[in-house]
Parts: structure tokens; sequence; C-alpha cells
């Protein structure tokens, strides 16, 4: 078999946990989401429900079905919480009018009153990593890629 020029760069394939770009996805999501945990244990919040929030402050009125979608997670583990969120007092849930079927997200005062305290985390977060703008714009934007590639990828047996 004849390999293209874009076959042949490919990497050889392996079964070595340092050559697994799954494991050293892996591992940057795991490191990220502990330098998080401190920050948002002074705001009350696991990262799942930061993601909710963070969602919440850009567009209020959000259902259940467009964060799930945004943050692809289904309404199994989104319920649990946003019920969680509401007994903390940071949003409100409420059937839609429109539609009984569909349930609406609303933060409540104290919601987007944590806006401005979140705001630092990011902050934080941004200098820890020591990227330049482009730097940051470019694994971003990598990463955005690698996932789209993965979800439209076709499934093997």
């Amino acid at each position: 078999m004849t390999q293209t020029g874009e076959e042949a760069a490919l990497p050889a394939p392996s079964v070595a946990l340092d050559d697994q770009l799954c494991f050293a996805l892996y591992a940057a999501s795991r490191a990220m989401t502990a330098r998080y945990r401190p920050m948002l244990e002074e705001l009350g919040l696991t990262y799942p429900q930061y993601l909710v929030m963070m969602l919440l402050w850009e567009e209020d009125q959000q259902t259940v079905g467009q964060l799930g979608h945004r943050l692809a997670l289904d309404s199994g583990t989104l319920s649990p919480l946003l019920k969680r969120l509401t007994a903390a007092g940071l949003v409100t849930r409420h059937r839609r009018v429109e539609d009984e079927r569909s349930v609406a997200i609303a933060l409540t005062d104290s919601g987007r009153a944590l806006r401005e305290r979140a705001y630092a985390i990011s902050q934080d977060m941004i200098c820890a990593l020591s990227m330049g703008v482009e730097e940051f714009s470019d694994l971003k934007q990598t990463l955005n890629v690698l996932t789209h590639r993965v979800n439209e990828a076709p499934r093997s047996l």
C-alpha cells in the first residue's frame, strides 16, 4: 500500500501513554479544573455549575435544552445541577408559558451579582497560563477543531 504525503505525516500507532493525545487532553483538563477548584469554592460553585452560570451571564432566560446543547450535557446530568443552583438561590426554574414542556432558567439577583466575582477567576486563569493573545486564541481554535472532528468522525466497531 502506498502512502500519500498526508498519510505519511500521521503519527505512528502506539500504546504508550505518553504518545496518546487523549491522555494529554485528559491531563490538561484535570489540571485546569484543579486550578479552578479553589477559586470556585469561594463562590460556592462546582466547575459544571460555573459553566452554566457563564452561559446565563452571557444570555439570561435560557431553556434547559439550550443550556444542555451548549454544554453537550443531557437533561439527566443537567437537571440535578440546576436544582443545586436553584437551592443556592442563584437561579430560578419555571415552566415556560408558551411551551409547558420546556423549563426556563433565569438568574436571580444573587446569581447576577456573582458575575463580577467570577470575572476575576477568568482573569487569574489567563494570567496563570502565561500565554499571549495569539497563542491563547490558536490553542482555543485548535481545541474547537479537535472537538468538531471527533464529534463528526465516523464510529468504527
